[in-house]
């Protein structure tokens, strides 16, 4: 058949084998991540230097500057800092599935009598969860940076770290799927994460952007995602001066309600998997 898909007759036992499919290839991603010590220390490490290290000597521009203290900024930057966390997981879910057709593994999964849309959504999930467990090593130290420990806050957080994890997974699986050589997609992800993480305020405020960079902000989804975390730990209430804590997300004057941020990445993330699973059903 067109694109090597499997007749409806031969999928398997409706959803508990779709679900079974699924959990074997998120399982596949959990055993990948944690024989991967080296690499997720060196992420780890990674993201905790452009918290304690960028953060402070950032932070001491922000406070001669008379926008807020040092530690003011760092509690900016934490919910940032999440996101970057989160990044190097997600990214490696895309390059497995370019490694995973080159050598040829991806075309025996393939063959599986299930959905390939099942199989791209276990990546997926894989990604998210790895991703969301890298972020939550940084999440367990807020604590240093005078965000209280309440199990609301934490569990919002987690929760919205969690989405943040999945559409950059569904993003870098997007890109995947359109690519065959591995440093095409290193080059490509590279291009194209860079602007996302930076244009949605991670490391500065968007108040500080050009007019032109601030409008297509408001085009990033992980804009909302971040605005959304920094609102859960109350960094828009920190407000000094000209302020580096403002509102930043704003359409015609109007700021979107953390809910309503989190739909709108919710709503990419489901676009962009529905494109992603399309083209992954027609690779050979």
């Amino acid at each position: 058949m067109a694109g090597g898909a499997v007749p409806p007759a031969a999928y398997g036992r409706g959803l508990s084998a779709e679900l079974r499919a699924a959990r074997m290839v998120w399982q596949r991603e959990m055993l990948h991540f944690l024989r991967d010590r080296i690499g997720t220390l060196v992420s780890l490490l990674q993201s905790l230097m452009s918290l304690f290290i960028l953060g402070v000597g950032m932070g001491g521009l922000f406070a001669g500057s008379g926008m807020g203290s040092a530690s003011d900024y760092l509690t900016f930057l934490f919910p940032g800092v999440l996101v970057l966390a989160a990044q190097p997981a997600t990214v490696a879910v895309g390059a497995s599935i370019v490694w995973d057709r080159e050598d040829g593994f991806l075309r025996e999964m393939l063959v599986a009598p299930v959905h390939r849309a099942t199989l791209l959504i276990g990546r997926c999930l894989g990604g998210m969860t790895v991703a969301t467990c890298q972020g939550l090593v940084i999440l367990a130290g807020a604590g240093l940076l005078h965000i209280p420990y309440r199990p609301g806050i934490y569990g919002l957080l987690t929760a919205e770290l969690a989405l943040t994890s999945l559409t950059l997974t569904v993003l870098a699986t997007t890109i995947a799927v359109f690519v065959r050589r591995p440093r095409t997609l290193t080059t490509v992800l590279g291009v194209l994460m860079a602007p996302l993480l930076f244009l949605s305020g991670t490391m500065f405020p968007i108040s500080a952007l050009p007019g032109w960079l601030s409008l297509l902000s408001r085009f990033d989804p992980l804009t909302y995602a971040v605005d959304a975390m920094r609102r859960t730990v109350g960094v828009d209430r920190l407000v000094h001066g000209r302020a580096m804590l403002t509102e930043p997300v704003t359409w015609g004057g109007l700021r979107p309600a953390p809910p309503v941020e989190l739909a709108v990445v919710a709503a990419f993330t489901v676009g962009a998997l529905v494109v992603a699973a399309r083209r992954f059903s027609r690779l050979g």
